[in-house]
Protein backbone atom coordinates (compact mmCIF):
# COMPACT_ATOMS: atom_id res chain seq x y z
CA UNK A 1 0.00 0.00 0.00
CA UNK A 2 2.78 2.39 0.95
CA UNK A 3 4.51 1.61 -2.32
CA UNK A 4 1.40 2.66 -4.26
CA UNK A 5 1.10 5.90 -2.28
CA UNK A 6 4.76 6.77 -2.93
CA UNK A 7 4.28 6.00 -6.61
CA UNK A 8 1.25 8.29 -6.84
CA UNK A 9 3.12 11.09 -5.06
CA UNK A 10 6.12 10.67 -7.38
CA UNK A 11 3.94 10.78 -10.50
CA UNK A 12 2.12 13.86 -9.19
CA UNK A 13 5.38 15.71 -8.55
CA UNK A 14 6.80 14.68 -11.90
CA UNK A 15 3.66 15.89 -13.68
CA UNK A 16 3.77 19.17 -11.76
CA UNK A 17 7.39 19.79 -12.73
CA UNK A 18 6.70 18.90 -16.35
CA UNK A 19 3.69 21.23 -16.49
CA UNK A 20 5.70 24.05 -14.89
CA UNK A 21 8.53 23.60 -17.40
CA UNK A 22 6.04 23.65 -20.29
CA UNK A 23 4.57 26.92 -19.00
CA UNK A 24 7.94 28.66 -19.02
CA UNK A 25 8.13 30.67 -22.22
CA UNK A 26 11.78 31.40 -22.80
CA UNK A 27 12.41 33.70 -25.73
CA UNK A 28 15.62 34.11 -27.70
CA UNK A 29 16.95 37.67 -27.90
CA UNK A 30 19.31 36.72 -30.74
CA UNK A 31 18.29 34.97 -33.95
CA UNK A 32 21.78 33.71 -34.88
CA UNK A 33 21.72 35.49 -38.24
CA UNK A 34 21.78 39.25 -37.66
CA UNK A 35 21.44 41.91 -34.95
CA UNK A 36 17.77 42.66 -35.53
CA UNK A 37 16.21 44.06 -32.37
CA UNK A 38 19.50 45.48 -31.05
CA UNK A 39 20.75 49.09 -31.18
CA UNK A 40 24.43 50.02 -30.74
CA UNK A 41 25.62 53.20 -29.04
CA UNK A 42 29.30 54.25 -29.09
CA UNK A 43 31.03 57.20 -27.47
CA UNK A 44 30.98 60.13 -29.88
CA UNK A 45 28.18 58.78 -32.07
CA UNK A 46 24.40 58.81 -32.15
CA UNK A 47 22.54 55.65 -31.23
CA UNK A 48 22.38 53.25 -34.17
CA UNK A 49 25.95 53.72 -35.44
CA UNK A 50 27.90 50.45 -35.22
CA UNK A 51 31.40 51.93 -35.04
CA UNK A 52 33.94 49.93 -37.07
CA UNK A 53 31.47 47.05 -37.29
CA UNK A 54 32.33 46.14 -33.69
CA UNK A 55 29.11 44.25 -33.02
CA UNK A 56 28.40 41.59 -35.61
CA UNK A 57 27.33 38.00 -36.18
CA UNK A 58 30.22 35.61 -36.84
CA UNK A 59 29.71 31.87 -37.38
CA UNK A 60 26.28 32.16 -35.79
CA UNK A 61 27.60 33.90 -32.66
CA UNK A 62 26.78 37.38 -31.39
CA UNK A 63 30.29 38.87 -31.31
CA UNK A 64 32.31 41.86 -30.14
CA UNK A 65 35.06 42.13 -32.75
CA UNK A 66 38.02 44.50 -33.05
CA UNK A 67 39.67 43.40 -36.30
CA UNK A 68 38.95 46.79 -37.93
CA UNK A 69 40.72 48.73 -35.12
CA UNK A 70 44.36 49.75 -35.11
CA UNK A 71 44.05 51.06 -31.58
CA UNK A 72 41.29 51.45 -29.00
CA UNK A 73 40.81 55.13 -28.13
CA UNK A 74 38.07 55.20 -25.50
CA UNK A 75 35.69 53.79 -28.10
CA UNK A 76 33.40 52.32 -25.46
CA UNK A 77 30.26 50.83 -26.89
CA UNK A 78 27.08 49.08 -25.82
CA UNK A 79 24.33 47.35 -27.75
CA UNK A 80 20.79 47.44 -26.39
CA UNK A 81 17.88 45.05 -26.82
CA UNK A 82 14.73 46.77 -28.06
CA UNK A 83 12.37 45.94 -25.17
CA UNK A 84 12.33 47.09 -21.56
CA UNK A 85 11.91 44.47 -18.80
CA UNK A 86 11.29 44.49 -15.05
CA UNK A 87 10.94 40.92 -13.73
CA UNK A 88 12.85 38.28 -15.65
CA UNK A 89 15.62 35.71 -15.84
CA UNK A 90 18.30 36.29 -18.46
CA UNK A 91 20.82 33.61 -19.36
CA UNK A 92 23.56 33.38 -21.94
CA UNK A 93 26.89 31.74 -22.69
CA UNK A 94 30.05 33.68 -23.44
CA UNK A 95 33.71 33.10 -24.20
CA UNK A 96 36.78 35.30 -24.61
CA UNK A 97 37.85 35.83 -28.23
CA UNK A 98 41.53 36.69 -28.69
CA UNK A 99 43.73 39.28 -27.02
CA UNK A 100 42.69 42.74 -25.88
CA UNK A 101 42.86 45.48 -28.51
CA UNK A 102 45.94 47.76 -28.15
CA UNK A 103 45.08 50.94 -26.27
CA UNK A 104 42.37 49.35 -24.16
CA UNK A 105 42.22 50.11 -20.42
CA UNK A 106 44.07 47.79 -18.06
CA UNK A 107 40.79 46.85 -16.38
CA UNK A 108 39.32 45.94 -19.78
CA UNK A 109 41.40 42.79 -20.22
CA UNK A 110 39.12 39.74 -20.46
CA UNK A 111 36.26 41.98 -19.36
CA UNK A 112 32.71 42.50 -20.58
CA UNK A 113 29.36 42.98 -18.94
CA UNK A 114 25.59 42.63 -19.09
CA UNK A 115 23.89 45.93 -18.34
CA UNK A 116 20.47 45.54 -16.71
CA UNK A 117 17.86 48.12 -15.64
CA UNK A 118 19.64 50.36 -18.15
CA UNK A 119 18.59 53.63 -19.70
CA UNK A 120 17.93 53.39 -23.44
CA UNK A 121 20.56 53.86 -26.14
CA UNK A 122 18.74 56.93 -27.46
CA UNK A 123 18.68 58.64 -24.06
CA UNK A 124 22.47 58.59 -23.69
CA UNK A 125 24.54 61.72 -24.29
CA UNK A 126 26.85 61.70 -27.34
CA UNK A 127 30.02 61.50 -25.25
CA UNK A 128 28.62 59.38 -22.41
CA UNK A 129 30.91 56.41 -21.74
CA UNK A 130 28.47 54.06 -19.98
CA UNK A 131 24.69 53.91 -19.66
CA UNK A 132 23.06 54.47 -16.30
CA UNK A 133 22.53 50.84 -15.29
CA UNK A 134 23.54 47.89 -13.14
CA UNK A 135 26.42 45.92 -14.67
CA UNK A 136 26.73 42.15 -14.24
CA UNK A 137 30.43 41.75 -14.94
CA UNK A 138 31.78 38.94 -17.12
CA UNK A 139 35.39 38.52 -16.05
CA UNK A 140 37.84 35.80 -17.03
CA UNK A 141 41.10 35.51 -15.13
CA UNK A 142 44.66 35.33 -16.39
CA UNK A 143 46.91 32.33 -15.81
CA UNK A 144 47.77 33.54 -12.32
CA UNK A 145 45.84 35.34 -9.58
CA UNK A 146 42.14 35.32 -8.82
CA UNK A 147 39.43 37.23 -10.69
CA UNK A 148 35.92 36.77 -9.26
CA UNK A 149 33.32 36.43 -12.02
CA UNK A 150 29.76 37.74 -12.00
CA UNK A 151 30.68 40.78 -9.91
CA UNK A 152 28.65 44.00 -9.98
CA UNK A 153 29.40 47.58 -11.01
CA UNK A 154 27.02 50.51 -10.70
CA UNK A 155 27.42 53.29 -13.31
CA UNK A 156 25.06 56.06 -12.18
CA UNK A 157 23.34 53.79 -9.68
CA UNK A 158 23.57 52.38 -6.16
CA UNK A 159 22.46 49.08 -4.59
CA UNK A 160 21.77 47.71 -1.11
CA UNK A 161 23.63 44.73 0.35
CA UNK A 162 23.05 43.27 3.80
CA UNK A 163 20.63 46.10 4.50
CA UNK A 164 23.19 48.84 3.81
CA UNK A 165 23.40 51.28 0.90
CA UNK A 166 26.51 50.56 -1.18
CA UNK A 167 28.00 53.49 -3.10
CA UNK A 168 31.26 51.73 -4.03
CA UNK A 169 31.39 51.45 -7.82
CA UNK A 170 32.32 47.76 -8.11
CA UNK A 171 31.86 44.90 -5.63
CA UNK A 172 33.41 41.46 -6.09
CA UNK A 173 31.30 38.33 -6.14
CA UNK A 174 32.20 35.12 -4.32
CA UNK A 175 32.76 33.09 -7.49
CA UNK A 176 35.72 31.01 -8.50
CA UNK A 177 37.97 32.28 -11.31
CA UNK A 178 37.09 31.24 -14.86
CA UNK A 179 40.18 30.96 -17.06
CA UNK A 180 40.95 30.21 -20.67
CA UNK A 181 38.59 30.60 -23.59
CA UNK A 182 35.97 27.98 -22.76
CA UNK A 183 32.25 28.80 -22.80
CA UNK A 184 30.93 30.10 -19.48
CA UNK A 185 27.25 30.18 -18.49
CA UNK A 186 26.00 33.44 -16.95
CA UNK A 187 22.53 34.05 -15.55
CA UNK A 188 20.88 36.98 -13.81
CA UNK A 189 17.54 36.89 -12.02
CA UNK A 190 15.91 40.32 -11.79
CA UNK A 191 12.91 40.99 -9.57
CA UNK A 192 12.18 44.65 -10.27
CA UNK A 193 13.45 46.72 -7.37
CA UNK A 194 13.34 43.84 -4.89
CA UNK A 195 16.25 41.50 -5.51
CA UNK A 196 18.84 40.72 -8.20
CA UNK A 197 20.90 37.50 -8.25
CA UNK A 198 23.92 36.60 -10.37
CA UNK A 199 24.79 33.01 -11.31
CA UNK A 200 27.93 31.69 -12.98
CA UNK A 201 27.76 28.13 -14.29
CA UNK A 202 24.61 27.57 -12.25
CA UNK A 203 25.97 28.80 -8.90
CA UNK A 204 24.66 31.95 -7.17
CA UNK A 205 27.69 34.23 -6.72
CA UNK A 206 26.06 37.53 -5.73
CA UNK A 207 22.75 38.95 -4.47
CA UNK A 208 21.61 42.50 -3.71
CA UNK A 209 18.46 44.60 -3.46
CA UNK A 210 16.99 48.05 -4.01
CA UNK A 211 18.76 49.24 -7.19
CA UNK A 212 18.40 53.01 -7.37
CA UNK A 213 19.57 56.07 -9.27
CA UNK A 214 22.63 57.99 -8.15
CA UNK A 215 21.37 61.52 -8.82
CA UNK A 216 24.81 63.01 -8.25
CA UNK A 217 26.77 61.01 -10.83
CA UNK A 218 28.09 63.52 -13.40
CA UNK A 219 28.81 60.86 -16.03
CA UNK A 220 25.20 59.68 -16.28
CA UNK A 221 23.04 62.83 -16.20
CA UNK A 222 19.52 62.40 -14.86
CA UNK A 223 16.66 64.52 -16.19
CA UNK A 224 13.78 62.35 -14.99
CA UNK A 225 14.83 61.35 -11.47
CA UNK A 226 11.30 61.50 -10.09
CA UNK A 227 10.23 58.66 -12.36
CA UNK A 228 13.36 56.56 -12.06
CA UNK A 229 13.87 56.05 -8.32
CA UNK A 230 13.54 53.34 -7.23
CA UNK A 231 14.95 51.59 -10.32
CA UNK A 232 12.30 49.02 -11.19
CA UNK A 233 12.93 48.28 -14.88
CA UNK A 234 15.08 49.12 -17.87
CA UNK A 235 16.84 47.84 -20.94
CA UNK A 236 19.41 45.05 -21.37
CA UNK A 237 22.73 45.78 -23.08
CA UNK A 238 26.04 44.06 -23.80
CA UNK A 239 29.36 45.89 -23.72
CA UNK A 240 32.32 46.53 -26.01
CA UNK A 241 35.30 47.62 -23.89
CA UNK A 242 38.32 46.59 -26.04
CA UNK A 243 38.14 42.81 -25.49
CA UNK A 244 36.80 40.42 -28.14
CA UNK A 245 33.86 38.29 -26.98
CA UNK A 246 31.49 35.68 -28.39
CA UNK A 247 27.93 35.18 -27.09
CA UNK A 248 25.37 32.48 -27.78
CA UNK A 249 22.04 31.18 -26.41
CA UNK A 250 20.90 34.62 -25.22
CA UNK A 251 17.57 33.67 -23.65
CA UNK A 252 15.03 35.48 -21.49
CA UNK A 253 12.12 34.33 -19.35
CA UNK A 254 9.74 37.25 -18.76
CA UNK A 255 8.32 36.60 -15.30
CA UNK A 256 5.63 39.24 -15.83
CA UNK A 257 4.06 37.06 -18.53
CA UNK A 258 3.93 33.75 -16.62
Amino acid sequence: MKHKIYTVIFLFLAQTLTTHAAEEKWISLFNGENLDGWTPKFVGFEAGVNYKNTFRVTDGYFTVNYDEYEVFDNNFGHIFYKDKFSNYILKLEYRINGAQTPGGPTWGVRNNGIMIHSQSAHSMEIDQFFPRSIEVQLLNGNDEGETPNGSVCTPGTHIVMDGKLVTQHCINSNSVTNRGEEWVKAEVEVRGNKVIRHKINGIVVMEYTNPQIDAHDAETPVNDLEHLTPLKDGYIALQAESQGFDFRNIMLLNLDEK
